[in-house]
């Protein structure tokens, strides 16, 4: 049973998430990483979950304000094993739903070209293409991506 719970930033079980997803981008990513490293920082998050499959933290997601109508989707993982097993979208509604009691009207969030895995979820969770927003912008290897709530 997947229990997703609200945390913050400085949740170990969340830094410890947030390190594999930094190897598994910085393969990824390849020259780029420098670049996306630098604004995937996770002191500016705001709001973060982890979920936890029998206790075992083994995936994640935050949120960051964009500006004052939407929020921002940053960190997004779930460790290999877990992956095809619905716990990301249930990550991705949990971020949705304290979003939405927030206040906040929109999600955007921005992946790689070489994250394919992560371009079908985020289609198939009902977000549409938007242009490249800073600091996005010129990167061709960024798609972004936004959601009404």
């Amino acid at each position: 049973m997947t229990k997703i719970k609200r945390a913050t930033p400085d949740n170990p079980d969340f830094a410890q998430l947030v390190k594999e997803l930094d190897a598994y981008l910085k393969g990824t990513d390849g020259a780029e990483h420098d670049f996306y490293h630098q604004f995937n920082g996770i002191t500016s998050l705001q709001y973060v979950v982890v979920a936890y499959v029998n206790d075992q933290a083994v995936g994640c997601g935050a949120l960051k304000e964009f500006n004052t109508d939407t929020l921002e989707i940053k960190r997004m993982y779930l460790k290999l094993a877990n992956r095809r097993s619905g716990i990301a979208t249930e990550i991705l509604n949990a971020l949705e739903v304290w979003a939405k009691e927030l206040g906040y009207q929109k999600t955007v969030l921005e992946t790689g070209t070489r994250q394919v895995e992560a371009l079908k979820f985020y289609h198939k969770s009902g977000y549409h293409r938007i242009p490249n927003y800073a600091p996005y912008a010129h990167m061709e290897n960024s798609n972004c991506f936004e959601k009404n709530l």
